[in-house]
């Protein structure tokens, strides 16, 4: 049997969460609210699966295939209005094909489409908070040094004034421990950083609270695996994006990003089932 009831986290998530009937939680959303889940699920010793934000990277090496590594920024940084846990907010790129890699960048996204035909690239936020919130970030970075590369701004025109649209936005010249450096926007916004080399890049993709996914694009396969092995994600790509989950792999991340938990794939049986040892002695005699 399923049952869905629908409203809002305070008057239906949280009974949920508090009830003793309840033997799984599995949550899909913030950290801030993962957090306040945990605390009263643990009350109860409830069982509870949180797959929470991201502030996810994407490397860009100098042997990269630079054409390929553009497709994948703007489809990781921008689908669904960069509304996924998954997407790329943080683009880490070799100096030596920084200003290369940046004007791509730049020329592909002036001319994406904006809007809800089916041949745009994304469409709206969620709501007029949310698009505050990221006007908000992108603002206070600019007071504090930061280059907006193209976008920073709602789009306010007669196609787009009567929903709540941002410009899909390019960033530099922040630093990686500025508040819009590791701070989840859930929207179109991604910010560029310059890595002198591999363990730089390696360095700065693992500095952030988060853990959930990380890509890396490069020929070198020795690079690859070693990228693989370090980054402090719970899902790494080589040469595509940061987003996406195959329905059988195991999805969830480290850090802020989750609590471990493993969804789906196999290991989601091990939060949907209840392990039992079982020990049977037999007596030969009544065989």
């Amino acid at each position: 049997m399923l049952s869905i009831l629908q409203g809002y986290g305070e008057e239906a998530g949280a009974p949920l969460v508090e009830h003793p009937d309840v033997g799984v939680i599995s949550f899909t959303g913030s950290t801030e609210v993962g957090r306040i889940i945990q605390r009263a699920a643990g009350e109860r010793f409830a069982r509870i699966s949180l797959e929470l934000g991201g502030k996810n990277p994407l490397v860009v090496c100098d042997d990269a295939d630079l054409e390929n590594a553009a497709k994948w920024v703007l489809l990781s940084a921008f689908s669904n209005a960069g509304q996924r846990c998954a997407s790329t907010s943080r683009v880490i790129i070799f100096e030596s094909v920084y200003e290369k890699f940046r004007d791509m960048l730049v020329e592909r996204t002036k001319k994406l489409k904006i809007g809800t035909a089916d041949d745009c690239d994304f469409g709206p936020v969620i709501n007029e908070g949310q698009l505050n919130n990221m006007l908000n970030a992108v603002e206070k970075a600019k007071k504090n040094g930061a280059a907006i590369l193209c976008g920073g701004h709602r789009l306010t025109d007669d196609e787009h004034r009567d929903g709540y649209y941002m410009a899909p936005t390019l960033i530099e010249n922040v630093d990686p421990h500025d508040e819009i450096s590791e701070c989840e926007l859930f929207g179109p916004i991604a910010i560029l950083y310059r890595a002198k080399d591999f363990e730089h890049a390696l360095q700065m993709a693992n500095d952030t609270p988060y853990g959930l996914t990380a890509s890396i694009h490069t020929r070198s396969i020795h690079r690859a695996t070693r990228f693989y092995d370090k980054v402090q994600t719970g899902v790494a790509v080589v040469n595509a994006g940061t987003y996406g989950s195959e329905p059988h792999m195991p999805f969830g991340g480290r850090k802020l990003s989750g609590n471990g938990s493993r969804e789906p794939g196999t290991e989601a049986l091990n939060i949907y089932s209840e392990l039992k040892d079982v020990y049977i002695n037999i007596d030969p005699t009544q065989v």
